[in-house]
């Protein structure tokens, strides 16, 4: 038995952890490397907060964070989709690899969709279940139980391993529903505690009950976006710790583990208030520099392209839309199919756009400079998502049998 809970042996055999209610108790061991981590995490997180009122129409700009985190948190599972895949999709492009895709979809819906009902739902069980709807709305995971918690047994362990070998057995359901409302409870509780640290506690908790059939995984990555920006931590959801957990994917399932051997809740809080400013800081940078590449690409275009206010509408468009089709941008800006093709033309000979088909008919075009921005953290994603293929799962959502 630790502060974190106990493993309990179930009448056919195996055994499951059964988690305490949050706050650890005897109560977190705050010291000076903590508050240190905290104050950094704070800082960078208000840095970032602050910077999305530097873009012009951030909710634009939001959607590409949003994509981003979608393709990550959705490789983490295995999923193959790369942001192309994803872009050319929603320009009505024939997918290639359909399936996983629609994860991905379904993952910028579930964030969206969850960010609308926040404005009238608190973080909740009921909330939790309706973005679960959403995740699994369709594709792989729309026969497993979309919006509902689990009524078996679930466990975590790599492909073919059976319920006694798992690296870790979740609670029984009865056990969950109750661990469930213990949760909410600790979301609802008024005494106070720096947001960062619930935060913490509360991803940790979740993934231990994994009270879904399948989604756990990126419902647990999801929940700590939906806290920030309940709290107000955060305006706009653009802090993700996908990137961070697939970077340091064993340290994440060690420190998780010894919350619930040791009762260690201090270090997993130092693991995940590290993860916070270091995504923070590398989501500032990226804000800082897509808005140095609008103000560059504006200059261009204003210099290049005489009369340049259809142009300029246009490239703005393309921060939100980054790779379209000609139909999509006479669609936007309300001209002809004509107008439209001319100035992606004259976009395409100053460099800012490419077309990526090769095609005389149905022609997409990317702007590579802006996607270049997100590039290195999906390069990562597609690294760990391909490791992960070959040594399997780690603290996957996707589990054998009734995994979750």
């Amino acid at each position: 038995m630790s502060r974190a809970g106990s493993f309990i042996r179930q009448p056919t055999g195996y055994t499951a952890f059964i988690p305490k209610p949050l706050p650890p108790d005897p109560p977190l061991a705050i010291d000076g490397e903590i508050l240190t981590l905290l104050s950094r995490a704070d800082q960078a997180l208000g840095r970032l907060d602050g910077s999305t009122e530097m873009l012009p129409n951030p909710d634009f700009f939001v959607a590409m964070f949003v994509r981003q985190e979608a393709l990550l948190s959705s490789q983490i599972e295995g999923t193959q989709a790369s942001l192309a895949d994803l872009l050319e999709f929603e320009a009505n492009a024939p997918p290639r690899n359909l399936e996983d895709v629609t994860e991905v979809v379904n993952y910028v819906r579930a964030m969206n969709y969850g960010l609308r009902r926040l404005k009238e739902l608190p973080v909740s069980q009921r909330l939790l279940r309706d973005i679960h709807a959403e995740l699994l709305r369709s594709g792989r995971g729309s026969g497993r139980n979309p919006g509902e918690f689990r009524d078996s047994q679930n466990w975590i362990g790599g492909t073919g391993v059976s319920i006694e070998q798992a690296s870790f057995v979740p609670p029984p359901p009865a056990e969950m529903r109750r661990a469930l409302d213990d949760l909410e409870r600790f979301l609802n509780d008024p005494a106070p505690m720096p947001v960062l640290i619930k935060c913490g506690l509360v991803h940790a908790q979740f993934e231990t009950i994994h009270p879904f059939n399948d989604g756990n995984g990126r419902m647990g990555r999801l929940l700590v976006t939906f806290l920030l920006v309940e709290a107000g931590a955060l305006r706009r959801p653009m802090l993700y710790l996908s990137v961070y957990l697939k970077q340091n994917r064993s340290d994440y399932y060690d420190v998780l583990q010894c919350v619930r051997t040791d009762g260690n809740w201090e270090g997993w809080l130092r693991f995940f208030l590290r993860g916070v400013a270091e995504m923070a800081t590398s989501a500032t940078d990226t804000a800082c520099a897509i808005l140095r590449l609008r103000e560059a690409q504006r200059d261009l275009v204003s210099q290049r392209i005489p009369g340049s206010a259809h142009a300029l509408r246009l490239l703005d468009y393309l921060f939100e839309q980054p790779m379209l089709a000609a139909r999509q941008a006479q669609e936007r800006l309300g001209v002809s199919f004509h107008t439209a093709n001319d100035l992606i033309s004259q976009l395409e000979n100053l460099g800012i756009l490419r077309e990526t088909t090769g095609n005389r008919r149905n022609r997409l075009y990317a702007f590579d400079e802006y996607l270049r921005l997100f590039a290195p953290a999906l390069e990562t994603g597609e690294r760990a998502a391909d490791q992960r293929t070959r040594s399997g799962i780690l603290g996957s959502d996707k589990e054998p049998g009734h995994g979750g």
